[in-house]
C-alpha cells in the first residue's frame, strides 16, 4: 500500500477530475492522500475535499510566495481550522528565494509564525525549501520544538543537510526528480536516507516522474517514485511501499489507517 504524502488535489488542474485520479491511483495501491494547502483558498478546498473523501486528509498553511499578502485574519482562520478532525498538520510553509529575494524578511516572519502555531497545537509541519537551505535550517533549529515532527517536502538539498534536518526530527520526502536520469543529488539522498525517516510524494500536478516527465502529474505516479527508490536502495517495491506507508501514518497520526495496518 502507498500514501501520496504531498499532493495538490486542491489545484484547479486536478480537483475537477479528482474521482478519476483517485480511481487510477487505487489501481496501483494508493490508499490515502495528504492534500496540502498553499494559501487560504487552497487550504479551504483541502478541508472540503478531506470532508468529502474518507481517504483524503488535509494540511493547511501559507506558502512563502504569499508572504507579502498575508492579513491578520488569515492567521486567525488558520489557527481556528487546525481543530478540524481531518486537518493533520500545517503546510506547506517555508522559504523560497528562487524567484524573488526582495521580501525575504516577510517570508521568514510568516514561516516563524506558522512554526509557532504548530508548536502550540502540536501539529506536524510540511516544509517547502527552495534556494534557502541555510535559513530554513536555522529557523527550524531555533523555533521548532524539539519533539515536534515534520517533513522536508520534495527534498532537494544535499545528503549532508539531510542528516542535519533529520537531527531536527524531520522526515525526508522524495518526489519525481529522483527518477530523472541526471538527478545525482536526489539519488544520493535516496540511497542514504534512513528508512524510518523516508516518505514518498508526487507533488501533483507538478514534477511528474519518468516516464511521464513534462506531463501533468497525478497521484498514481507515486508508484514510479517508490520503485526508483527501491532500485537505488536494493530493496523491493513492496518493502519501500510498506515502510513509507507506516512512516506517513506515524507522522500525521492517521488513526484510521493505523488501525487497518494493525
Amino acid at each position: 500500500m502507498l500514501i501520496d504524502s504531498h499532493v495538490h488535489l486542491n489545484d484547479e488542474q486536478l480537483f475537477t477530475k479528482i474521482e478519476t485520479l483517485i480511481e487510477k491511483a487505487e489501481g496501483v495501491g494508493v490508499v490515502a492522500y495528504i492534500v496540502v494547502g498553499y494559501d487560504i483558498e487552497s487550504s479551504k478546498l483541502a478541508i472540503e475535499l478531506a470532508s468529502m473523501y474518507e481517504q483524503v486528509y488535509a494540511l493547511i498553511g501559507i506558502h512563502p510566495s504569499e508572504a507579502s499578502y498575508i492579513r491578520e485574519e488569515d492567521m486567525k482562520w488558520l489557527e481556528k481550522n487546525l481543530k478540524h478532525p481531518k486537518v493533520k498538520g500545517i503546510g506547506e510553509i517555508g522559504l523560497d528565494y528562487h524567484w524573488d529575494k526582495s521580501f525575504m524578511d516577510k517570508q521568514k516572519d510568516l514561516f516563524i509564525k506558522q512554526i509557532q502555531l504548530a508548536n502550540q497545537y502540536k501539529m506536524p509541519i510540511s516544509i517547502h525549501m527552495r534556494d534557502a537551505t541555510d535559513d530554513t535550517y536555522e529557523i527550524i533549529k531555533e523555533y521548532k520544538d524539539k519533539d515536534l515532527q515534520g517533513v522536508m517536502h520534495c527534498y532537494s538539498g544535499s545528503k549532508e543537510y539531510m542528516e542535519k534536518f533529520i537531527d531536527l526530527n524531520m522526515y525526508i520526502s522524495i518526489a519525481g526528480p529522483v527518477t530523472f536520469k541526471n538527478a545525482n543529488t536526489p539519488k544520493e539522498v535516496a540511497k542514504v536516507v534512513p528508512l524510518d525517516r523516508l516518505l514518498v510524494e508526487t507533488d501533483s500536478p507538478y514534477l511528474s516522474p519518468v516516464p511521464y516527465r513534462g506531463k501533468q502529474n497525478q497521484p498514481r505516479n507515486v508508484e514510479f517514485i517508490a520503485k526508483e527508490i527501491a532500485k537505488i536502495k536494493g530493496m523491493s517495491f513492496t518493502e519501500i511501499s510498506d515502510i513509507t506507508y507506516k512512516n506517513t501514518i506515524d507522522l500525521f497520526d492517521l488513526t484510521e489507517l493505523k488501525k487497518e495496518a494493525n
